[in-house]
């Protein structure tokens, strides 16, 4: 008597990947687009740029927008900050791109870095700069300079507090309205350690051969975290809820405090050095028909080779206005929009000359 058996499927099926823990730099480096700078600041500054943040986030909001019918909470507070010597006093028009920098929300104009957020943002770009000039660049990147040469300079900085275990934020890459494509973003971690997700979008014409893995990276006190160009175009982050945290105990006490012991935290501060690119000013970014600035978002799906080649221009306005957008939506033309220089540009010109 035979045996029935079960036909054998057709469909292979597609191993699912652990997450992964990259606990040094160099896995960092190994497994993502981003490097991993521990004990980037002076101890000193590091203490001192954490209280003054942990102070100001008294003041800072919950981010708020509609999804899927309904209003919801960033679990989590959050600030932008513009670079005195090249935001709010050296342009106003910065303020602009400061006032729609997150969902669509009109805010009012940023506040300036603080002192010690200036200190530290010095030292951050050069440690940004050297780590640079070690990569190879992609087409669409940024190829002016700054100041001293500089490839990357900081003008403005959004930051963020999570406080206790719960706080957190979901999986999703950063709006490059203002960065333009391939941007370079510096994120300084202190006080309390958090766990720093990644996670690849797999593109389309793969999906059926591989499967996106986790990786998980624990972010010690000041410590940063470049997201290097192709990061935003690759890769979805996120700072997940945690069942425990380890209190952080600063070394130095806070200055109002001076002779007081140092107390035990439980807050994480994240501030994010970014480059508003002069290529995506706020008057060349195109409006919807709800009259609001558009976001650019890559086509993290249909990637060739590795890279992004499309980028596209879309209405946020339904961000805050009761789920109702206008629907508008516009693929990005780097020349026809007069965007550049970008490294592209510049190699023509060498194959030219």
């Amino acid at each position: 008597m035979s045996v029935l058996r079960q036909a054998p499927t057709l469909t292979q099926t597609i191993p699912r990947l652990p997450p992964l823990t990259l606990s040094n730099p160099s896995m960092i480096t190994q497994h993502t687009p981003c490097t991993m700078h521990l004990s980037v600041l002076p101890p000193e500054l590091a203490c001192r740029l954490f209280y003054t943040m942990v102070d100001l986030s008294r003041t800072w909001n919950r981010n708020k927008w509609w999804l899927f019918d309904r209003v919801v909470e960033s679990p989590h507070r959050t600030a932008f900050y513009a670079r005195r010597t090249d935001g709010v006093d050296a342009n106003e028009a910065w303020q602009e791109a400061a006032q729609y920098w997150y969902n669509g929300r009109v805010s009012e104009p940023p506040p300036v870095f603080p002192d010690p957020m200036e200190e530290a943002c010095e030292i951050i770009e050069r440690v940004v700069n050297d780590e640079m000039r070690k990569r190879t660049r992609f087409p669409l990147e940024w190829a002016g300079t700054g100041t001293e040469g500089q490839i990357w300079r900081a003008n403005v900085a959004a930051s963020n507090c999570y406080e206790g275990t719960k706080e957190s934020v979901g999986f999703h890459s950063d709006h490059l309205t203002y960065l333009g494509p391939y941007p370079t973003i510096a994120s300084l971690s202190l006080g309390t350690s958090r766990i720093f997700r990644l996670r690849e979008v797999i593109p389309s014409e793969e999906i059926s051969t591989r499967r996106a893995r986790t990786f998980n990276i624990p972010l010690a006190h000041n410590s940063l975290t470049i997201m290097h160009a192709a990061t935003q175009e690759t890769f979805k982050h996120a700072i997940p809820p945690q069942p425990t945290i380890d209190l952080y105990k600063p070394l130095y006490p806070h200055p109002s405090e001076p002779f007081d012991p140092p107390q035990p935290s439980n807050c994480r501060i994240n501030i994010t050095f970014r480059f508003y690119r002069p290529d995506f000013h706020p008057k060349s970014i195109p409006r919807c028909k709800c009259d609001v600035p558009t976001i650019l978002r890559p086509d993290m799906k249909n990637r060739h080779d590795g890279k992004t080649d499309q980028y596209w221009w879309t209405c946020y306005a339904g961000a805050q206005n009761d789920g109702k957008g206008c629907g508008f939506w516009r693929v990005m033309d780097m020349t026809t929009e007069g965007r550049g220089p970008t490294i592209a540009d510049v190699d023509k010109k060498a194959a030219v000359g």
